[in-house]
C-alpha cells in the first residue's frame, strides 16, 4: 500500500456523553497538578507562515512538544497525572497537595507502576514514578528502540523488550504482572473494569491541547482543522475531545492520521465497528504501531472525528524532513517518526493531484488555519538522524 487512503466519518453521531471525559474542569485539574512540577514549561507553539504560504493556506502552526519536561515528548502529561490521581485516591487527600503526592511512599509503601510502551509513554510513567518516590517496570515490544530502552532504565525502572511480541501483548503482559505482583497498570488504552487511569491519562495529554489553545487566542487565531495521529486513539481522542468542549460551536475539522502498518482506527471507521489488528505492526512510526483501539477513545472519535487517513511510512518522513529544513524565516522543529506525519501529510493533499478530491472534501485554502501536535522530538537520534540526514527509510508496511 503505497498511496494515501482517507475517508469522511459517516458514523458520527450525537453521543455527547463521550465528551465528559475530556471536560475543561478535569482538564484544567490536570494543567494544575503539572504546573506544580518544577521542570514545568509551556511548549512552544510554532508558526510556520512560509510554509502555508508555499502550500497555499491561511497558517500553519505546529506545538513543539521536542522539551516536553526533559523527556522530549508529550507521553509524561498523561503518565503523570494518571499516577498523581492514584496517589491521591490512596492517600485520601486531593491532588492538588503535591507536598503529599511527593511522601506518598512513607505512607503507602513502595509502588510499583507497570506498563507497555514503544518508548515515550514508559518514560513518562518511569519519570513520575521516581518523582513520587516509587518504581515502575516497562515492557516494550520486539524490535524497540535500544535507544529508547536505555532512556527508560535512566529513569530507575527495570526495562525489558520482550522477543515475539508487538505492543497490544506487551499491555496484556503488563496488566497480568501488575495483578500478580499487586502492582498499578499505567496504560492509555482500555478494557473492562479498567476505565479510570485510561481517563486519567487522557486528560493529562489535554494540558497541551489547553496550552495550544490558550496561545492561539494570543494570536487571534483559531485553527479550521487539526491534524492528530494516532495510535490506540487516547491522545487524538484528548485533543479532540478538549477542542469539542472548549468551542463546541466551532469545533475544527478533525483529521486523525494513523501508519499503514498499524491503521485500527481507519479500520475501525471503515466497518463502522471497533477493529482490532494483529501480526507485526511494522511501520517507522514506533509511537502510534498499536492494533488495539482504546474503547473509550474509538467512541469518542466515532462520533465527533471528522475524516479518518492511512498513511505510508514516507509521508512522516517527508514531514520530518520538512520540519527539520524550514522555509524562508520559520522555525526549525526537530519531531520524530510519529509527530510529523501530519505535516507530511498536507503537504502531499496539497500538493499531490491525486489527492485533490480529499483536498476539496477538507475544504482547505487560502483561508484555512491548521494545527499539528508535533508529540516527540528525536527519541531516538540515530533514528532520527537516519532518516533526515541520509535519507535511509525502508517503509515496512510495504512488506509482505
Amino acid at each position: 500500500m503505497n498511496a494515501i487512503e482517507w475517508l469522511k466519518n459517516e458514523i458520527q453521531g450525537n453521543n455527547s456523553c463521550t465528551l465528559q471525559l475530556m471536560s475543561i474542569y478535569e482538564v484544567e485539574k490536570a494543567n494544575e497538578l503539572h504546573q506544580n512540577f518544577p521542570e514545568y514549561q509551556e511548549t512552544p507553539l510554532v508558526p510556520l507562515n512560509c510554509l502555508a504560504s508555499d502550500l497555499g493556506l491561511g497558517g500553519i502552526y505546529v506545538k513543539d512538544e521536542s522539551e516536553r519536561f526533559g523527556l522530549s515528548a508529550f507521553k509524561v502529561l498523561g503518565g503523570s497525572y494518571a499516577i498523581a490521581a492514584y496517589l491521591a485516591d490512596k492517600l485520601g487527600t486531593d491532588i492538588s497537595s503535591f507536598d503529599s503526592l511527593l511522601a506518598s511512599r512513607e505512607k503507602l509503601g513502595e509502588i510499583y507502576f507497570y506498563t507497555a510502551t514503544d518508548g515515550n509513554h514508559g518514560r513518562g510513567v518511569a519519570w513520575a514514578a521516581k518523582k513520587f518516590g516509587h518504581k515502575a517496570h516497562v515492557y516494550m515490544p520486539d524490535g524497540a528502540s535500544l535507544n529508547r530502552r536505555d532512556k527508560i532504565r535512566s529513569e530507575g525502572a527495570v526495562c525489558e523488550i520482550i522477543e515475539g511480541s508487538n505492543y497490544d501483548e506487551c499491555v496484556r503482559l503488563a496488566a497480568l504482572e501488575a495483578d500478580k505482583t499487586g502492582g498499578v497498570i499505567v496504560q492509555d488504552t482500555s478494557w473492562e473494569d479498567y476505565e479510570e487511569i485510561p481517563g486519567r491519562i487522557m486528560q493529562g495529554y489535554g494540558t497541551m491541547a489547553q496550552e495550544s489553545a490558550q496561545q492561539l487566542k494570543k494570536l487571534g487565531v483559531w485553527p479550521s482543522h487539526i491534524f492528530i495521529q494516532a495510535g490506540v486513539g487516547s491522545l487524538a481522542a484528548a485533543v479532540l475531545g478538549f477542542f469539542k468542549n472548549f468551542s463546541p460551536n466551532n469545533c475544527p475539522i478533525t483529521i486523525i492520521v494513523e501508519p499503514h502498518g498499524a491503521n485500527c482506527l481507519y479500520k475501525s471507521a471503515l466497518s463502522g465497528k471497533r477493529e482490532i489488528i494483529t501480526g507485526e505492526l511494522r511501520t517507522i512510526m514506533a509511537g502510534l504501531s498499536c492494533g488495539e483501539p482504546n474503547p473509550v477513545a474509538w467512541e469518542l472519535l466515532k462520533n465527533h472525528a471528522s475524516f479518518f487517513v492511512s498513511c505510508p511510512d514516507y509521508v512522516a518522513a517527508k514531514g520530518m524532513r520538512m520540519l527539520s529544513s524550514p522555509m524562508g524565516s520559520d522555525m526549525r522543529v526537530i519531531s520524530g517518526e510519529s509527530g510529523a506525519v501530519g505535516i507530511g501529510l498536507l503537504a502531499s493533499i496539497m500538493t499531490d493531484d491525486n489527492l485533490i478530491d480529499f483536498r476539496v472534501s477538507l475544504g482547505l485554502n487560502k483561508e484555512s488555519k491548521v494545527l499539528f501536535f508535533s508529540s516527540e522530538g528525536a527519541t531516538d537520534l540515530d533514528k532520527y538522524r537516519s532518516i533526515v540526514w541520509d535519507g535511509d527509510i525502508t517503509d515496512p508496511s510495504l512488506s509482505s
